[in-house]
């Protein structure tokens, strides 16, 4: 259903005067809305209408609202249909059970009409994001490179060095690692596509080895190959149980190794370009966009922001700017945890709900406050049952361009990076405010910066930090201070440290790119 369209909401309750209520907020913001006074009637909704997300009271006669719930969800036509429990019952208990019945949310009598129409706008936003795109596997896997890279393990050097040769002759970037402990290093360093290795090793054999891969969350999804000299059916059986992508008798020479090697890289690469497809094809659907096209024009500021969807795909990162009012401006960056394409459709969500709930917060504040915005925001994603349970980090800056003034907070961002152009130092303004969704409360507080023509301000995401170059060294903070510290003042900064970092990653990013310079002109 497009964006656009009016949705339809079905309100249970046997209150009348809660339906009627619901009633008239729902449809002063544009929603059609249809009524039940109990679990009967209301299946008799979702049979003649198309609806989108349903609000139910939890106490009713003949069946109460956690069994109705429970039985929607047994028809498949309902799996992922926004389901929001309003009831009196406060206890974490009934939360628990609220969620373990198949429920999205709870909120709770009397409940702010605000809060409520906040959590209808983030679970429809959900709800269109899984219906494009649907419950996929691990979506760490899908990345697409020119020249696949090849971790082979084996204690036998003679032997390595023989697939070595054969694998780089068949266009593999091949490395090497003569022990389960330096295989288990170069994976972490350089991620590899593939990793091979040999079972029977001195101290810590091949079995092991998996399992070591299996506990890191980085680098259990990494396809996995057996190269061994044995053919028993019992270590075959292992190996399977650990989740290999398939097994190779070291007997059977380079040949073979490589013809299996290349024979999975080009099954997961069909994979890869499906999903990579479909992942376009929901984000264009959905129009959603988690960066915008082009910064604002502010006056007596340079406002710019580089960001790089890793190969493309939408991912963790999102940028958002508003205009509170003619003076004030509010700036926001926010990297939701999960690497890569593994958080991409948590991003749109957050994105969504992020910009919602901050638009609530800028109705109430009266100062133009960060943390007070902040503290808000975070408290509706802790509400939130689902949404509570991805964490993101997220930076706000407010500035004021009558006194030039800048305000800050972050909730488990890095630090903000500020250049004193006049002085000529570099200093970083951090923030102990905890990750977004992590605690009712986050601690957030607000710092203030007084920026004199030429000073500027940086925010980034940990793409930029944690990037490395083909020896495998991290990009760093240490390095991006170095650079900011260089910059002359009639340079762009964000200009500057783009060159710099892509000459140091070749081009090559590990995760999303972002970042912001604010510069006072």
């Amino acid at each position: 259903m497009p964006n656009d369209e009016k949705k339809n909401i079905l309100v249970i309750d046997d209150d009348i005067t809660i339906r009627k209520l619901l009633n008239h907020h729902l449809k002063k913001n544009n929603y059609t809305v249809f009524e039940a006074d109990g679990a009967y009637p209301a299946f008799e909704q979702l049979k003649k209408e198309n609806i989108n997300l349903v609000l139910c009271d939890v106490t009713m006669d003949e069946m109460d609202g956690f069994t109705f719930c429970k039985k929607v969800r047994e028809n498949e036509n309902y799996r992922a249909l926004p389901f929001v429990f309003v009831t009196a019952k406060t206890s974490m208990e009934d939360k628990s059970k609220a969620l373990e019945a198949g429920g999205d949310d709870i909120i709770t009598k009397p409940f702010d009409i605000n809060e409520l129409l906040l959590k209808i706008q983030a679970l429809m936003r959900r709800a269109e994001i899984y219906k494009v795109y649907g419950t996929k596997k691990s979506l760490e896997q899908s990345f697409t490179q020119t020249t696949s890279k090849i971790l082979l393990v084996d204690d036998d050097q003679s032997l390595a060095k023989l697939f070595e040769y054969n694998l780089k002759k068949a266009g593999f970037d091949c490395h090497t690692a003569f022990s389960a402990q330096e295989g288990l290093d170069k994976a972490k360093a350089i991620q590899p596509d593939i990793i091979i290795s040999d079972i029977m090793m001195p101290q810590v054999d091949g079995f092991e080895f998996r399992k070591r891969l299996l506990a890191d969350e980085n680098l259990r999804s990494i396809p996995f190959v057996f190269l061994t000299s044995k053919n028993e059916e019992d270590d075959i059986l292992d190996g399977y149980d650990l989740g290999i992508a398939d097994y190779v008798l070291k007997t059977a020479g380079p040949r073979v190794v490589v013809a299996k090697v290349s024979a999975i890289i080009k099954s997961l690469g069909k994979e890869r370009q499906k999903i990579v497809s479909e992942l376009h094809h929901a984000a264009d659907s959905l129009r959603v966009k988690v960066v915008p096209d082009n910064s604002p024009v502010f006056e007596g500021f340079e406002i710019e922001h580089w960001h790089v969807p890793f190969h493309g795909i939408p991912g963790g990162d999102f940028i958002d700017y508003f205009r509170m009012d003619e003076d004030n401006l509010a700036v926001v960056l926010g990297d939701v945890m999960g690497k890569k394409w593994g958080a991409w459709y948590f991003a749109f969500a957050y994105a969504g709900y992020v910009r919602s709930a901050i638009r609530v917060a800028l109705q109430t504040t009266k100062e133009f406050s960060p943390s007070d915005i902040l503290e808000q925001v975070n408290r509706s994603v802790y509400q939130d049952a689902k949404v509570s349970e991805v964490f993101a980090t997220l930076s706000i800056i407010t500035i004021n361009k009558k006194n030039r003034t800048l305000k800050y907070t972050g909730a488990g961002d890095l630090p903000v990076i500020y250049k004193n152009s006049s002085l000529d130092t570099v200093s970083k303004i951090k923030s102990n405010g905890l990750l977004l969704g992590f605690a009712e409360s986050g601690s957030y507080e607000d710092s203030s910066i007084n920026l004199n023509i030429g000073d500027f301000i940086l925010l980034v995401t940990d793409g930029i930090i944690e990037s490395r170059n083909a020896q495998g060294e991290q990009f760093g903070a240490n390095r991006m201070e170095e650079i900011i510290k260089n910059i002359k003042p009639d340079q762009k900064p964000l200009s500057v440290l783009k060159e710099a970092f892509n000459a140091f990653t070749e081009g090559k990013f590990e995760d999303d790119i972002s970042l912001i310079e604010i510069k006072a002109i």
